[in-house]
């Protein structure tokens, strides 16, 4: 089973430059109500080691790139975020973490709520539980 999925958008552009969208449950399949964007980040300092319990979330590389990990609580896959309209799906329940930015990453997140603090799982063994109920 892969735990990595992805959502291409279309590149729209012409002679002029690029031009992708993202359309609310038409190329995203959920209704975006944040977004967010990580920039001006150490390569060396990872991000993200949470979960989330109901929140669904497209990572874009728009610059640069990263490697996400990808854990479901049974295996743990790598993946290189490097597409500016191709998005890595995040469903819930799903450990994240982002590692080996480069130096001009820009990484834009589509997230289908608000920020709720009470959604996030920090504590991986917290995780782990959750996933064997």
């Amino acid at each position: 089973m892969s735990l990595i999925e992805w959502v291409e958008l279309p590149d729209l552009g012409d002679h002029r430059g690029a031009l992708v969208v993202a359309e609310t449950n038409k190329n995203i399949s959920f209704e975006i109500k944040r977004l967010y964007y990580i920039f001006g980040v150490q390569s060396d300092i990872p991000r993200g080691f949470h979960a989330h319990k109901e929140l669904q979330q497209i990572a874009f590389c728009i610059k640069g790139k990263c490697k996400m990990i990808m854990d479901n609580g049974i295996e743990k896959q790598e993946v290189w975020i490097d597409h500016s309209n191709k998005g890595l799906k995040i469903p819930p329940m799903i450990w994240h973490e982002m590692h080996d930015f480069s130096e001009d990453c820009t990484l834009l997140v589509l997230a289908s709520d608000h920020y709720d603090e009470n959604d996030y799982i920090r504590d991986y063994q917290e995780f782990l539980n959750e996933v064997r109920k």
